[in-house]
């Protein structure tokens, strides 16, 4: 098994330990070293890849729309995409009805 086949599924999130608020999440998908980055969501949040794109991982530092986690996880597998949908804190999650149509 190629280290792109192994998927890990694992959430870290960071919490203000003063106020509890939810400082920031990464959703790990895959082991390995991250060759680029790349940002969505106006800066809330970002992908790791390996060399070969393979997704390793997403931080979320500030809300964003599940549409978001969504297009970042296209072409994986079904279990990595209920994962990152699952997973985002909800503190994080900018509900549909917030975003102005157009």
């Amino acid at each position: 098994m190629k280290p792109s086949d192994t998927i890990i599924l694992q959430p870290t999130v960071s919490v203000d330990n003063l106020t509890g608020d939810v400082l920031a999440a990464y959703l790990r998908v895959r082991p390995g070293k991250a060759a680029e980055t790349r940002e969505f969501a106006d800066g809330n949040a970002f992908a790791d890849y390996d060399t070969a794109g393979n997704l390793l991982g997403v931080e979320i530092l500030g809300p964003c729309q599940v549409k978001v986690l969504d297009r970042i996880s296209r072409g994986e597998p079904k279990s990595v995409k209920r994962f990152l949908r699952g997973s985002i804190p909800v503190q994080m999650l900018v509900p549909p009805e917030a975003v102005p149509a157009g």
